[in-house]
């Protein structure tokens, strides 16, 4: 069976994916693609029309990667596992983060999403205005939070944050409460508590949910 028989659009995709991951979203071509496969780039053409559908197709998988909402199911527990699940697909594969709702026309999988999160948030008694500040707030929050982590400037582990609050530790004569801070994150203060950047994305989540928990308990 030769190569062109065993191309689809789904490997097509996946081969993008791999090449964005290596290398960023401008490395992906109709070439890099069929280089990713071993296949010459024209036989890609058989699937995907041009790489302007190749990266909408390429969107559409970055989505269809995070985990949507059930819309019967209660609105915190489900957003805040779309939220956690969107992060890890963000931190996966950053190149996402630039395209995945830009695209000038939205895929089916982005539009039933969409639709699966405005359906569990309208039947938990969410207006659609406080549907759309939450999915706003939270989208928002979790793109930054994984563009953070993206480009921290050491890797993430055990110790790896006090290893780098070590290297750049600044002046306590000039940096008082910065120096006070970062001494009790790290543990200096706080007996054997380790610190860990990663910990606050759900810290930082609760926050957000807290705050429109209240805000459709006042609105119903």
């Amino acid at each position: 069976m030769n190569a062109r028989a065993v191309l689809s659009k789904d490997r097509i995709v996946e081969a993008a994916a791999a090449v964005a991951d290596r290398g960023g979203i401008a490395t992906v071509s109709m070439r890099s693609v069929a280089a990713e496969l071993d296949v010459e780039a024209m036989s890609l053409y058989h699937h995907v029309a041009n790489k302007s559908a190749l990266l909408d197709a390429l969107a559409d998988w970055a989505f269809e990667q995070i985990e949507a909402p059930e819309v019967d199911a209660p609105w915190r527990s489900a957003m805040a596992g779309r939220a956690r699940s969107a992060r890890s697909v963000l931190v996966q594969h950053p190149w996402a983060l630039g395209m995945i709702e830009a695209r000038p026309r939205p895929g089916t999988p982005l539009l039933r999403h969409f639709d699966r999160i405005y359906g569990c948030l309208l039947n938990s008694g969410f207006s659609a205005a406080l549907a759309t500040h939450l999915f706003s707030a939270i989208d928002a929050y979790v793109y930054g939070f994984a563009l953070t982590e993206s480009t921290l400037p050491f890797v993430p582990a055990e110790g790896a944050e006090k290893s780098f609050a070590e290297d750049v530790a600044p002046s306590p004569e000039e940096y008082p409460h910065l120096t006070r801070a970062l001494g009790e994150l790290m543990g200096e203060l706080m007996g054997d508590e380790t610190y860990s950047f990663a910990d606050e994305f759900d810290v930082g989540l609760d926050l957000i949910l807290d705050g429109f928990e209240r805000r459709l308990a006042q609105d119903s």
